[in-house]
This record gives C-alpha cells, sequence and structure tokens, in this order.
C-alpha cells in the first residue's frame, strides 16, 4: 500500500468525497486531516465484545479513535463491526450494547451532532429477498434487530447494507439474468415485476435495498433510511468464475455511479436517495478464497483505475465556457418544492441561511425564489460529485444567471 499521504491524495484526484475504513488506522484518520473528505471508521469484529461489555472501554475508544482527530479530520459515522449477525454471531447479543455505549461516549464527548453510529449489515439477514414486497429479516434475529432498528430510530441515524449483486446473481443458479445484475436495461418480455406492488425492479441492486425496507416495515418501523456501506463487482475471477471479468466490473461501476446519482430511492422509497460506498478502493491481495476475493480494487495502488472511472457521475459539466445554474421549475407544484428545499437544506446540507427572514436573498418572499436558491447552492457544491439538479423533476438548469 502506498503511504497514507499518497492514498489521500490519490482520493482526491479521483474527486472521492466520502471513505469508509474498515478500522481508525491512525495514519489514514491523520493524513485525512483538513481534507473535507466524510470518513466513516470502523470499530472491527473483535472489538464490538469489548466495548459491549464495558461502557468504559467505549468512551476510551471513541477518545482515542474519534475525539482525538475532530474536527480537522471529519469523522462523520462508526460502523460498528462488520456483518456481526452472520460473521460472529456470538458477538450479537451485545452489539446493540456496544452501539448504545459508543453513542453515550460520543454525547459525553459532545460529538453525536456530527458522528452517527450504525452496523453494517450483510443481506444473508434476509433469507427470502424476491420478491421484496414479502421479504422479512431471519426471525431467529428478530429481537436483535428490533432493538437495532429502535437505537437508529432513537438516534436518527441510518441502516448499514452491504449489497452485492454479483453474489445475488452468481449464487442464483441462473434465476435471473445477468443484464438485471449489472443495472442493464431488459426486453419487456423478461422485465422484473414484483408480483404483489406490481414495482417494476431495473436492478438487482434496487431490489435488494427494497427487500431491507420492506423487511424493516414488517417490524413496524418505517423510513429508517438505508445507506449501502459496501457494493461492487469483482474483475478477475477464477476458470469458475467466468462473471468476474474487466468488462462486467466496469458496466456495474459505472451504472451504479449513474444509478445513485440521480438521488432516487427504489420503487417503495422513491425519494430517498440510496448513498453507496464501492467497494474497494485497492485490491486486497493477500485475502483467502476463489481469486475474485483479492479482485474489487478500482484502482491500482499508483493511483490510476483498473478500467475508465465516471466518479463525478453523469452530470459533472465539462469545460466552463458557461456557468450552470440550477433553478425551480415555473409549473413546479409548490408541495413539491416545498419538500425540495427541506431537502437541500436538510439531508442536501445547502447552506440556506441567506433565504432566512431579513436576510439577503429573502425578498422576493416566494417558494419559487427559495426552491431556486436553495436547489441551486446545493448543485453548485454537489455537481462535480454526482449531485444532480432534479429535485424529483421540480428543478432544471439554465445559463442565466438567477440572482
Amino acid at each position: 500500500m502506498p503511504p497514507a499521504s499518497d492514498v489521500v491524495a490519490i482520493v482526491k484526484a479521483h474527486q472521492i468525497t466520502h471513505i469508509r475504513l474498515y478500522d481508525a488506522d491512525p495514519h489514514m484518520l491523520k493524513a485525512l486531516a483538513g481534507s473535507g473528505i466524510e470518513v466513516t471508521v470502523g470499530v472491527t469484529n473483535e472489538e464490538v465484545l469489548g466495548i459491549g461489555e464495558s461502557a468504559s472501554a467505549a468512551a476510551a475508544w471513541i477518545n482515542k479513535n474519534v475525539a482525538a482527530y475532530m474536527p480537522s479530520t471529519n469523522i462523520t459515522a462508526i460502523a460498528v463491526g462488520s456483518e456481526v449477525l452472520t460473521s460472529v454471531p456470538h458477538a450479537a447479543p451485545v452489539l446493540v450494547t456496544a452501539m448504545n455505549n459508543l453513542h453515550k461516549a460520543l454525547v459525553a464527548a459532545d460529538l453525536n451532532f456530527q458522528v452517527k453510529v450504525s452496523t453494517p449489515q450483510s443481506m444473508d439477514i434476509i433469507p427470502k429477498p424476491f420478491p421484496p414486497s414479502t421479504a422479512t429479516f431471519n426471525s431467529s434475529w428478530n429481537s436483535t434487530i428490533y432493538q437495532l432498528l429502535q437505537f437508529l430510530k432513537n438516534t436518527n441515524s441510518y441502516y448499514m447494507l452491504n449489497a452485492y449483486p454479483y453474489f445475488g446473481y452468481t449464487n442464483g443458479n441462473g434465476i435471473f439474468p445477468i443484464d438485471y445484475a449489472l443495472f442493464k436495461p431488459l426486453p419487456s418480455v423478461k422485465q422484473i415485476v414484483d408480483p404483489n406492488t406490481l414495482f417494476h425492479y431495473n436492478s438487482m441492486f434496487d431490489a435488494m435495498v427494497d427487500a431491507t425496507y420492506y423487511s424493516m416495515d414488517a417490524l413496524n418501523f418505517s423510513v429508517i433510511p438505508i445507506v449501502v456501506t459496501e457494493t461492487g463487482w469483482p474483475w478477475q475471477g477464477g476458470s469458475n468464475e467466468p462473471d468476474a471479468t474487466v468488462e462486467n466490473a466496469e458496466t456495474f461501476i459505472n451504472k451504479l455511479i449513474q444509478r445513485v446519482s440521480n438521488n432516487s430511492g427504489p420503487p417503495s422509497q422513491p425519494t430517498i436517495p440510496i448513498n453507496t460506498y464501492i467497494y474497494e478502493l485497492f485490491n486486497e491481495d493477500k485475502r483467502p478464497g476463489p481469486i475474485s476475493e483479492k479482485n474489487w480494487g478500482l484502482l491500482f495502488t499508483n493511483g490510476t483505475a483498473v478500467f475508465p472511472l465516471s466518479l463525478g457521475g453523469p452530470s459533472q459539466i465539462t469545460g466552463n465556457s458557461t456557468a450552470v445554474f440550477c433553478v425551480a421549475k415555473d409549473d413546479a407544484s409548490e408541495d413539491k418544492l416545498r419538500d425540495g428545499i427541506n431537502w437541500a437544506c436538510g439531508q442536501g446540507q445547502a447552506n440556506c441561511s441567506a433565504i432566512q427572514s431579513g436576510q439577503p436573498c429573502y425578498l422576493p418572499n416566494n417558494i419559487k425564489n427559495h426552491a431556486s436558491y436553495a436547489y441551486n447552492d446545493y448543485y453548485q457544491k454537489m455537481h462535480t460529485v454526482g449531485g444532480t439538479c432534479d429535485f424529483d423533476g421540480t428543478a432544471t438548469t439554465t445559463t442565466i444567471d438567477p440572482s
């Protein structure tokens, strides 16, 4: 691996704005200082038990691995373990206690508003993910998952999901076509439809996310947002892994970026964007198992990409001959514009202080002008990293300066 400072330079060169670390590597956390990159740090599976059994161990972990680096390193989340329920089931009974202990330590350090606590789970805890509308969590985990969802709701956090269409396809015995796993359009006779909701699923990725939303719903938890903490496609495999190719990996990753960049959710939750982490930055040459396990990396260690990458997203504007602005459409409904403003000024992190009463852009005081301001503030900050000017169809780009 290149030294941490080189990794950060590589990440910046590819316009990557969010990074997930599997641990709390001090070299990486130090090197990320001042970069503005949002960082998710990981509690390793080996650490979960100790933190679950001791509040003081949790406080020590927060002080050493989070508080010591903030605010110069922009840590925004802690991933507690990795697929704990399926990979270290003996730690499951203390998983939510560990999360609670960490959250209380964040509260004590006055960091709980900046840093969310969650835990990535694999799709394996949903035994029958299709059709999504009837999906439920494996009932043997019900009490743990119920506590987990209650914690996420109480702390305004999000569900971390590891979703791999590659495994859904290769383990699916040919039930689904590979194009469905690769985000490629399907002919009308092969459309994938949920027979209960009649929702069309254009990709296995969307169906996996929706199966998770429906599983939460079955336990009476609605609208805890999902962040996909891992997805990807291996670009090389053994002779018995014919689908692990550079061509398939390139198709999957670039179409994934397009899919995620349009800020819409899966059919059952169309307004909740599917924020997603790509697994992974570099290959893991020493990983055991089949050849494909070693070949998920997007980049070689010299920083060049394994295949052409469009990490800037589809809406990236090339050349700056004319400035482009994002404004509200004339015919947009006020309700939708209100939703758009709330999203842009909230989750979208636009700076909306100028349109508050008494501030310079408050007048003319109407919903369309305020929406245009909020939309454009979001768009100017985010279009280079895949933010779009759509807002549920209420926005459009223009070269006329709206101010």
